[in-house]
């Protein structure tokens, strides 16, 4: 199993409308051959910056299978414009 590990820092003041579409989102990344969970937790001690969490089978379903996908479009247009800067994204073992 592998864990993807992503810092997310949002658009001041946009948490809100994220946390919106981050439900939105989910149905498109529990969906993925080889996802098995996934957690978006706020960061207390900060405003607009998250962590999100998510297990996948292996690293080919996240980088391979999850973002050379259609259904990854479909993610990126719900959720990429929020962030700034963009995630570092890490995958441990």
């Amino acid at each position: 199993m592998i864990l993807e590990v992503a810092t997310l820092y949002i658009k001041k003041g946009l948490s809100a409308e994220f946390e919106i579409n981050f439900k939105k989102a989910e149905n498109i990344i529990s969906s993925m051959k080889g996802y098995i969970s996934h957690q978006l937790k706020k960061y207390v001690g900060q405003e607009d910056k998250y962590i999100l969490l998510v297990n996948w089978e292996t690293i080919e379903d996240h980088e391979i299978g999850f973002r050379q996908s259609k259904e990854y479009q479909e993610w990126k247009a719900l959720l990429h414009h929020f962030y700034h800067p963009f995630p570092t994204v890490e995958h441990y073992k």
